[in-house]
C-alpha cells in the first residue's frame, strides 16, 4: 500500500488558499469537512487556509474569501473538495469564483478536483483493507466489490467512479466488481445490488466512494441493508468512506502544487460541455452558472423541497426515467 507524505512547499507570503465544500444537513459531515480543512492547515501552518459553502453552511464561499481578503491576502487558490468534476466543480463553484474576482479585484486561480490518481485509489484501496482485515477468513476471489458513488448527471464524472472500481478489483483480486450510485444516474444501490447478487457470489464488500458522511452515505447504507436482509445467506460487509484519510489528504496536497507548477489541467476531452458527447450533444456550451445562490448558508429548506435528483439541473438528465435509476426510489416510498 502507498504510504503517505509530507511535501515541503515555499508559498509567497501573500497567498491564500480556500476549500470549497458542497455542505450538508448532517452536522458530521461538516464536522468531517473542517477536520480535513485542519489537517491541510497543519501541513501549511504558514499559509492562511479558509473555508467555505455552495450551500446548508457558512461561512458560504464568499465569506471565506472575505476572511482571505481581510488578512491581506492578494491571491488566492481555490481548491473544489470534490471526489470528481461534474455540476458543481465545472460550474457553481467557477461562477461563485468568477463573480467574487471581479467584484472585489482579487485573483483566484482554481484548482482541480481530486479526482483519479494512486493516492486516491490507495485511500480507497486503504478502506477496504480495513475491512478485509477484521474479516480474514474468504478468500478475495471469491467476494464481490461493489463500490457506490454520489452519482451526477455527467457521463465522465460516472465514469470515474467505474474506473475506481476496477483499479480496486485489479489490485485486490476481487473475483467481481461492479459501480452503483445513490443518485441521479443508474443502476442505484438497490436495483443494482439485487442484479450483481445473480452471479452468485456469497460475499459482499460494499465500499462508499465519498468524501464524507450525510443524507447519500445514509441512503447508501439503508438500501444495501435492505438487501442484505432480504438475502441472509450472503455476507455483507461494509468499508468506510474516505474522510480524512492520509493519502486524500496528500491529493489536496498535490492539488495545491499542481496550480504552482501550471500542471493544473481539467479532463476537457470528456467535458459534457466541451465535446459532442454521445447522448449528451445537447450540452455543449452550456452557461457556466451557479445553481446555488438561492440556498448559499440555508439549513432549514424543507428536505422534501430540495432534493438533489433535480433540483440544480437545468438541463434534465437524459435517463432520469431509466428502470434502474431514480424512479426505484419513488417505488421504494410507496411500498
Amino acid at each position: 500500500m502507498i504510504s503517505s507524505t509530507s511535501i515541503n512547499y515555499k508559498f509567497p507570503s501573500n497567498i491564500g488558499i480556500v476549500l470549497c465544500g458542497h455542505g450538508s444537513r448532517d452536522p458530521q459531515a461538516v464536522e468531517e469537512f473542517v477536520n480535513v480543512v485542519n489537517r491541510i492547515k497543519s501541513r501549511i501552518p504558514n499559509v492562511p487556509v479558509a473555508f467555505g459553502f455552495l450551500e446548508f453552511n457558512r461561512p458560504i464561499i464568499n465569506e471565506a474569501l472575505d476572511q482571505l481578503k481581510n488578512m491581506g491576502v492578494e491571491r488566492v487558490i481555490a481548491l473544489p473538495a470534490m471526489l470528481f468534476a461534474a455540476g458543481h466543480t465545472k460550474n457553481d463553484i467557477p461562477a461563485v469564483l468568477n463573480k467574487y474576482s471581479a467584484d472585489n479585484g482579487l485573483p483566484i486561480q482554481y484548482g482541480r478536483e481530486l479526482g483519479l490518481n494512486s493516492l486516491m485509489i490507495g485511500a480507497a484501496g486503504a478502506r477496504l483493507k480495513e475491512i478485509i482485515d477484521s474479516n480474514p477468513i474468504f478468500p478475495i476471489s471469491e467476494t464481490l466489490l461493489v463500490v457506490a458513488g454520489r452519482g451526477s448527471s455527467d457521463p465522465d464524472a460516472n465514469s470515474n467512479v467505474c474506473k475506481i472500481t476496477r483499479m480496486l478489483v485489479e489490485g485486490f483480486g476481487f473475483g467481481w466488481g461492479e459501480t452503483v450510485f445513490s443518485g441521479v444516474t443508474f443502476p442505484l444501490v438497490d436495483p443494482g445490488l439485487r442484479h450483481v447478487l445473480k452471479l452468485g457470489f456469497k460475499r459482499v464488500i460494499l465500499l462508499p466512494y465519498f468524501l464524507f458522511s450525510g443524507v447519500l452515505v445514509s441512503r447508501v447504507r439503508d438500501h444495501s441493508i435492505r438487501v442484505a436482509n432480504d438475502n441472509p445467506d450472503v455476507q455483507f460487509l461494509n468499508a468506510s468512506y474516505l474522510s480524512d484519510q492520509d493519502l486524500v489528504i496528500d491529493t489536496f496536497m498535490e492539488r495545491i502544487h499542481e496550480v504552482f507548477n501550471g500542471e493544473n489541467f481539467m479532463n476537457c476531452a470528456l467535458c459534457k460541455y466541451r465535446s459532442n458527447l454521445l447522448g449528451f450533444e445537447s450540452e455543449v456550451g452550456y452557461e457556466q452558472v451557479s445553481h446555488h445562490q438561492h440556498v448559499e448558508g440555508c439549513l432549514d429548506i424543507p428536505l422534501e423541497s430540495k432534493s438533489h435528483e433535480h433540483s440544480h439541473e437545468h438541463i434534465p438528465y437524459p435517463h432520469a426515467e431509466h428502470p434502474l435509476g431514480p424512479v426505484t426510489l419513488r417505488s421504494s416510498k410507496k411500498s
